[in-house]
């Protein structure tokens, strides 16, 4: 128990009350101190001696009982059991002046360190070396008994700079109780700010070469010396790591000192992330965090930089990955920063961080808010109730041009093809996520190479659609080709492409797609995520796009050059373009997606999933528009009887 001494002054005299309120402040701050334990020990002094020689005496041994600093009128005596390895017994002359008799003198204790120092008159004296992190240590010294006064002794005994007596006293005894330190020691520091630097001093200080363990890190300790040339590594971890995921590590040589012989390298890897709790709230960190460091040095601007290579678990699509630094000794306000290092992605899940400097290595995963992913439910919801539309307008649509198949006229041909392609669209486009939720691999696989079969039918036939209206439209009359032509183009050509890519193997499964977060996760039976998948889907499905797209534009160019001085185009022309715009709208609509990029990212988005999905309202659209202008024509032809009217009747029925 700690002791204060509370001595009246003039003031506490003026007054009862004052008086009353002194005393009760000196009990508080006195059974403050008695309940505060001292983990690591500082007790210091004035020794009040002789003129005579003056000699510092120890006698330790193992165990946790206690210890007991006293003093003569010659010797200053350290004994006790309060060591984990350390026995030692002898005597030290001090340097003594002999027209003072007095010396200030400090013992400290590290009992994580098994280090006991004791500095007389600013000369320190080491009489326990470290040897290690000790695991069951002795401390929590708390005072028991102190002898009484005498002419030479301890004059204002203090414990951390707190006074226990200020009159002589021959001896202070210190009673201790066994702890598991290294514990403790992890407590400790997981409640500071510099907790991770408190690790790396007490890994220096502990003077181990090798493997230092503790239960919030695992260290290593390298010693470089002259001629180092570099080093490659792999930090030892605790057996509840994954061998798979245990970060390795290349020391270059440049971190070697030029102004010393040797210098000691901690490494240390941290698997309790709660010392680097501060990190912002959007991001996190992955599987563990690397900390390197040079005795007595601040490394930084190496001219080759660190190497440390990360194994963590993969990410989800919407996550990306980044070396970060932080430096608890410079930055108050606790930041990760992404300068003086550089990230290479080595595979999923593996990452090197390339740095400059030495300080503490993470991988910082943070979420990616594309707008695909933030406003997911609202697209779906768009995209559900369009397919719903189309749906129900191509089945009938379908019903009236199968009504009319007894007409040999090949626009019906295509336009029949286009409607279909368009009904297994959206009706795979309606199923995927529902099967995707299911969890069944093989349905989701079929249900994926069917959606992609329907994608890229709906597309092929969007390509005939529009070269079969240029032909017309230019030539004036109908083709002459096949009808297996045109389904081979429609039907066969996707076919052949699917087969392609199954040949392929893993093209198509269960997709997911983070919409607000890992936790909230959108289940879809499409393409799998990959790298070379990615690469045919652009190949495929982009090169389609684009092959629709710009031939769409060039053949309306085309025939509005052409036909702008023509008498009868030119009365009907705003006819003309409303069909070739109804036509193209379904093809051009694709282009939105080769404009996804900056602030008008999340307006083509939108757009893109409102038109596509009403597609096959778009088409019937186009059929009513179809129909009114044949009939126009056809009163217009009965109330004129002119060729070219007639003609041009015929003409606006095969116009897709």
């Amino acid at each position: 128990m700690h002791i204060i001494r509370c001595q009246s002054t003039p003031f506490m005299k003026q007054t009862p009350k004052t008086l009353k309120m002194w005393i009760i402040t000196c009990l508080l701050f006195t059974l403050v101190l008695a309940m505060e334990n001292d983990r690591n020990f500082k007790m210091c002094g004035t020794w009040r001696h002789g003129n005579a020689h003056q000699n510092l005496s120890y006698n330790l041994k193992t165990g946790c009982e206690s210890i007991e600093i006293s003093a003569n009128e010659s010797t200053l005596s350290i004994q006790g059991r309060i060591t984990a390895k350390c026995t030692k017994s002898s005597s030290v002359l001090l340097q003594s002046n002999p027209l003072q008799n007095q010396s200030q003198f400090c013992v400290f204790w590290e009992p994580l360190l098994d280090l006991l120092i004791v500095e007389v008159n600013g000369k320190n004296y080491t009489l326990c070396e470290s040897l290690g992190l000790q695991g069951t240590c002795c401390t929590d010294l708390s005072q028991s008994s102190q002898e009484t006064p005498g002419v030479y002794g301890i004059v204002n005994g203090s414990i951390h700079g707190d006074i226990i007596r200020y009159d002589v006293r021959e001896k202070y005894i210190f009673r201790g109780d066994t702890i598991n330190c290294k514990e403790k020691f992890c407590d400790v520091a997981s409640q500071k700010p510099s907790g991770a630097n408190m690790i790396e001093e007490v890994v220096m200080k502990s003077k181990k070469i090798g493997r230092v363990e503790l239960p919030c890190a695992q260290s290593t300790t390298i010693e470089i010396k002259e001629g180092f040339t570099g080093l490659n590594f792999t930090l030892p971890v605790s057996r509840t790591v994954s061998p798979n995921m245990i970060p390795s590590i290349y020391l270059p040589s440049s971190l070697k000192s030029k102004s010393r012989s040797t210098s000691k390298v901690v490494c240390t890897y941290y698997t309790d992330n709660t010392l680097f709790q501060r990190a912002s709230s959007d991001a996190v960190v992955l599987d563990g965090i690397v900390g390197l460091s040079v005795e007595n040095e601040i490394i930084k601007n190496l001219p080759e930089p660190v190497r440390i290579r990360f194994h963590h678990s993969a990410l989800p699509t919407n996550y990306s990955r980044r070396c970060v630094s932080w430096d608890i000794r410079k930055d108050n306000e606790v930041n990760w920063r992404y300068d003086d290092c550089e990230t290479v992605k080595i595979h999923d899940t593996e990452t090197e961080c390339c740095c400059y400097r030495l300080t503490y290595f993470a991988i910082l995963a943070q979420v990616e808010q594309k707008a695909t992913a933030r406003h997911l439910k609202a697209l779906t919801f768009i995209t559900a109730v369009g397919c719903a539309v189309s749906l129900v307008s191509c089945l009938v649509l379908f019903y009236w041009l199968c009504k009319r198949r007894k007409e040999r006229d090949q626009s019906l041909l295509v336009r029949r093809g286009l409607v279909l392609a368009t009904i297994l669209l959206c009706l795979c486009f309606s199923l995927t996520g529902a099967l995707g939720n299911a969890g069944n691999e093989t349905v989701c696989r079929i249900t994926g190479t069917l959606l992609h079969y329907s994608l890229l039918s709906t597309l092929c036939w969007m390509t005939v659609e529009m070269f079969h209206t240029f032909f017309v439209v230019v030539s004036v009359s109908s083709s002459n080709l096949p009808s297996w032509v045109f389904y081979l183009a429609g039907f066969g050509i996707p076919a052949l492409v699917v087969c392609r890519l199954l040949s392929i193997g893993d093209i198509y499964g269960l997709r997911k797609t983070p919409s607000e977060g890992v936790a909230s996760q959108y289940f879809m039976c499409w393409i799998l995520d990959s790298d070379k998948i990615r690469l045919a889907h652009y190949i495929v499905i982009i090169g389609l796009t684009a092959v629709v797209v710009s031939s769409g534009a060039v053949m309306l160019l085309f025939v509005a050059t052409k036909i702008r001085n023509q008498l009868e185009w030119r009365k009907n022309r705003m006819a003309f373009f409303s069909i070739w715009g109804l036509t193209c709208l379904s093809g051009t609509s694709w282009g939105l997606c080769l404009f996804n990029f900056g602030s008008f990212s999340e307006a083509v988005f939108f757009l893109f999933c409102t038109i596509n999905s009403c597609l096959g309202a778009f088409h019937v659209l186009r059929y009513y528009v179809l129909e009114q202008m044949k009939k126009r024509c056809e009163l217009n032809s009965d109330g004129d009887r002119r060729g070219s009217v007639m003609l041009q009747c015929t003409d606006d029925e095969s116009i897709l």
